[in-house]
């Protein structure tokens, strides 16, 4: 995992997003988001295994979003926020934010991986597919997850990484 992000100013109005996504906290609208993600990142050079682990990783958290944060509540507001970086490597940055219950970001973590059974990965999976991940508290109520996938040089993705992604994607009830 890469020790930094970019440090966006959210309230610089040039800081403003790339690509912005608005939705309500319903899993009918996960596919889309996956595959506005996964489209996006292949138009930015990733693989066809980083835009699926890239879209998994976000699924994941949307996943989580509207069970564990709005209690599957159909009427949450979450907001997809992305960047196309073009640093060296380039790279896509994500936030993800939300109004629903807030948590101490520190009690955020994957279940224990030697407890085999569906479910309770998706943290694990983020942080592993993510070269940043940070989780916090917004002003005002809600979350915000900043992730940033950058390019990697020679397009490959570490094998037990690659592995962990496809054994996954697509699965939304995983959690």
């Amino acid at each position: 995992m890469a020790e930094s992000s970019p440090d966006l100013d959210y309230n610089d109005p040039a800081s403003e997003p790339h690509v912005r996504l608005e939705m309500l906290s319903q899993a009918r609208f996960l596919a889309g988001a996956r595959a506005m993600i996964s489209n996006l990142a292949q138009r930015l050079g990733f693989n066809e295994i980083h835009c699926g682990q890239i879209s998994l990783a976000v699924d994941e958290a949307l996943c989580n979003i509207i069970n564990h944060g709005y209690s599957k509540k159909p009427d949450g507001r979450i907001w997809l926020n992305i960047w196309a970086l073009e640093s060296d490597p380039p790279a896509m940055h994500i936030v993800i934010e939300d109004r629903a219950r807030q948590v101490d970001p520190a009690t955020i973590r994957s279940r224990d991986l030697e407890d085999i059974r569906p479910g309770g990965l998706g943290v694990y999976i983020i942080r592993e597919v993510m070269d940043h991940v940070r989780y916090e508290q917004r002003d005002g109520g809600g979350m915000r997850l900043t992730m940033t996938k950058r390019l990697p040089p020679d397009g490959h993705m570490p094998a037990s990484t690659a592995g962990a992604a496809r054994r996954r994607e697509g699965n939304e009830d995983n959690l």
